[in-house]
């Protein structure tokens, strides 16, 4: 990997101050002192000056935008507080954010209505940048919830990518055609995209709505009950002889891994020509999901060379070319003369990725040198000490009505 995009689902790091608790899922990035960035401008500067292994290309979080107008989340934000969120968007895509995301599923933005998000669309797509949404819902009420997406990307006038599509819930298995084919037929029409991590568990903070006996839920980290990460939420309602909502209740606030979906949804979201490749990695997840670390190989490795579910180009373009593109990052996840040299080197046959959910920070096997931008990075297990990322802000106006399915150059 040579270029991370941040601040998805409605949490950003900027135009972030907060001087209480973190909300959730915001405490997902960090705490109370990590969020010091007032401006978009204030956050990049601060990635320039850190000089990163990688790029960094950052999106604004809705929920973020909200922490900073709003005195409680419960509750749709006024006229006035959703000036206010579009004001600092819009002073934030005039300083290099590729766009705005939400994670409207999530408890302190799920009261924010469709009316809430229209403006702040709006002046996405005024500027010319991306919107990303974790839909309202993944699972009974997912066709209706990409309904809202579809409907308010495009009253907005602004180019559409749906986070990590799944067919969330034990009952929502076997979904995966309809929500595909829903998918395809708004791309038609607008400019509408997915991601997608190759894995059947998601993971992110502790939510009551998605505890259930039908799936195994490990917690991964714990604010009371630090004791109890790494363990079955099962095993420590059994132990402390109470339901599975008493014992995630009492954990909260927490993280967990959720094993809610099935393989073959997962594959054909996958293998999609809509769909890119996504991480949805949390670094500062103590225990974090081995997507963190073997997303990409896993997809090259198992996906495309071992089961064939797609063509070794085709798993890169949706690593490198198709992102780039959706992200407005011109020269950026292609090969040829005078674009930037972002590259990664594997051995093919010996590409593994070696992340579990028991040891999931773990290398891949395999990658034998990364190059960003035109500076070796690592080569053959050692990072360089001389770090060659930088901040990418948007270079690039995206069509809103543009399709984009197909890109004909690869980055290896």
């Amino acid at each position: 990997m040579t270029t991370v995009v941040v601040g998805n689902c409605g949490i950003s790091a900027s135009p972030v101050v907060l001087s209480g608790e973190v909300p959730d899922p915001m405490n997902l990035l960090g705490q109370t002192g990590d969020f010091r960035y007032p401006t978009f401008a204030a956050y990049a500067q601060a990635v320039d000056d850190a000089r990163p292994s990688i790029n960094v290309a950052a999106l604004v979080g809705h929920t973020s935008l909200r922490s900073q107008v709003m005195d409680s989340f419960d509750r749709p934000a006024s006229s006035a507080e959703v000036a206010q969120m579009t004001s600092r968007l819009q002073q934030a895509l005039d300083e290099g954010a590729l766009g705005l995301s939400s994670g409207l599923a999530y408890r302190n933005a799920i009261h924010a209505p469709t009316a809430e998000m229209l403006p702040l669309v709006a002046a996405v797509g005024e500027a010319g940048g991306v919107y990303t949404t974790h839909l309202r819902d993944e699972f009974a009420g997912l066709l209706a919830a990409m309904d809202e997406a579809f409907d308010t990307a495009r009253e907005g006038k602004v180019p559409l990518v749906i986070s990590h599509l799944k067919c969330a819930g034990a009952g929502n298995w076997g979904g995966a055609a309809k929500a595909l084919g829903k998918l395809e037929t708004a791309a038609r029409h607008q400019h509408a995209h997915c991601d997608c991590y190759p894995y059947t568990a998601g993971s992110s903070t502790l939510d009551l709505g998605q505890v259930t006996d039908e799936i195994d839920i490990t917690i991964t980290w714990s604010q009371p009950h630090p004791d109890q990460a790494r363990r079955p939420l099962r095993d420590i309602a059994a132990e402390w002889s109470v339901s599975l909502m008493d014992a995630a209740r009492r954990l909260q606030p927490a993280g967990a891994v959720y094993h809610n979906m099935n393989e073959a949804d997962m594959q054909q979201v996958l293998a999609h020509p809509l769909s890119m490749v996504g991480s949805d990695g949390l670094p500062n997840d103590p225990h974090p999901h081995p997507r963190l670390w073997g997303a990409f190989p896993r997809v090259l490795a198992h996906y495309s060379r071992d089961l064939n579910l797609m063509s070794l180009a085709e798993a890169v373009r949706k690593m490198t070319s198709l992102s780039a593109a959706n992200f407005g990052l011109t020269d950026r996840g292609v090969v040829r003369v005078g674009a930037y040299a972002d590259l990664t080197l594997f051995d093919l046959n010996t590409l593994e990725d070696t992340a579990s959910y028991d040891h999931p920070i773990a290398a891949a096997k395999g990658i034998e040198l990364v190059v960003v931008n035109g500076r070796i990075a690592y080569r053959q297990g050692n990072a360089s000490r001389q770090r060659e990322g930088r901040m990418l802000r948007r270079t690039e106006r995206i069509s809103p009505s543009t399709p984009l399915t197909t890109q004909q150059e690869q980055t290896p």
